[in-house]
């Protein structure tokens, strides 16, 4: 049986880890960075999905300071994350050749291009 697909929050944190340690705040950035401001993941919910995935073992704690009197934390990709990072990219990129495979085809048959009605052919399907 297949594993099933990684939710958006947490293939965001662990590509947000994938090249360096980083503690909640940065993390909160770094997901809005990767996800060009589509995706701002509150507080509440970072430290949720950090507690899930230390207990699943795919992230670390790789540091912990105080700073300005506070408690830092940052944390890593185990190898255990790192794999499972990597299965769910290559997931995806199937997923996406096969997408532009189909809508390539489906380009070549029809004439100029156009879809129906000659309209252009595009995504209009539900996602």
């Amino acid at each position: 049986m297949t594993e099933r697909a990684m939710q958006e929050p947490t293939l965001l944190l662990l590509t947000a880890l994938a090249d360096a340690p980083r503690h909640g705040y940065a993390l909160i950035q770094e997901i809005a960075a990767i996800s060009d401001g589509r995706v701002r993941m509150r507080t509440g919910t970072l430290y949720g999905a950090l507690d899930r995935l230390l207990q699943q073992g795919l992230i670390e704690v790789a540091a912990e300071e105080v700073v300005d009197g506070r408690a830092r934390r940052s944390y890593a990709l185990t190898a255990e994350g790192r794999g499972a990072l990597a299965t769910e990219a290559e997931r995806l990129r199937a997923v996406a050749t096969e997408a532009e495979r189909r809508l390539s085809r489906l380009r070549s048959m029809l004439p100029g291009g156009d879809g129906p009605q000659g309209r252009p052919v595009t995504g209009g399907g539900r996602s």
